[in-house]
């Protein structure tokens, strides 16, 4: 079987409506040429979650619990990867459920080693986002195997453990993403004076309190996600 690409969303909780997924998925159909599968993983099965295929995932209750998106490191477990679905090697891009796609993805993905959105926090020291990072499924896997909350709780942090925080401890020489590639924090440091979409824009995270669903009457807003 050819390696695949996987785009993964999470969604949990009542923050977030139905329809951030949707508008997700499409931005990514439109900008993605290549063969993938859009996943949600999803706590509820009462969701009616439009995707190429969701996943049912009510474990790791605790960790939903509680801030700092931990519950996703268990993506780097191997054993939940099989049971996902995804062949060894395959690419997984883990991207947050209110970025707006906004240009070509393909050669964005075309890359082996783990990649993750940078220097773009403003207080937090922590370089690294988890708004959108990739990597090769059946690599890394002590991301997982050594995390727990006490362990995690032993990683300097910024307001509250998160899993960028472990990423930084675990992977502290990650490739990047960032303006240069095409892939923005939404008035984080990067972003050009204004509003205006930035020419080389392909995915605009909106880490923090911001939110697409705020900014709906800019332009291209309007175009790339409503």
């Amino acid at each position: 079987m050819a390696l695949l690409l996987n785009v993964v969303t999470w969604i949990w909780g009542d923050k977030y409506g139905e329809h951030y997924v949707r508008r997700l998925r499409d931005g990514v159909a439109r900008n993605l040429k290549q063969p993938h599968r859009f996943i949600v993983v999803s706590d509820r099965l009462d969701r009616p979650l439009i995707a190429k295929q969701k996943i049912y995932w009510d474990r790791d209750e605790e960790l939903r619990k509680i801030p700092g998106c931990l519950c996703r490191l268990r993506m780097f477990d191997r054993d939940w990867q099989y049971w996902a679905g995804f062949e060894e090697g395959d690419r997984i891009v883990s991207i947050d459920l209110d970025a707006v796609i906004t240009g070509p993805l393909d050669d964005l993905f075309d890359r082996d080693e783990f990649t993750i959105l940078s220097n773009v926090n403003t207080t937090n020291p922590c370089p690294y986002n988890g708004s959108v990072f990739m990597w090769r499924a059946g690599t890394h896997a002590d991301v997982w195997t050594d995390f727990s909350l006490d362990a995690v709780k032993r990683v300097p942090f910024h307001a509250f453990p998160d899993d960028q925080g472990w990423f930084w401890h675990k992977i502290p020489k990650a490739r990047e993403f960032g303006p240069a590639t095409g892939v923005y924090g939404f008035k984080k440091k990067g972003w050009p004076s204004g509003d205006a979409l930035p020419a080389n824009a392909k995915i605009v995270a909106f880490p923090g309190w911001r939110d697409p669903e705020k900014f709906v009457h800019l332009d291209w807003i309007k175009e790339h996600w409503c």
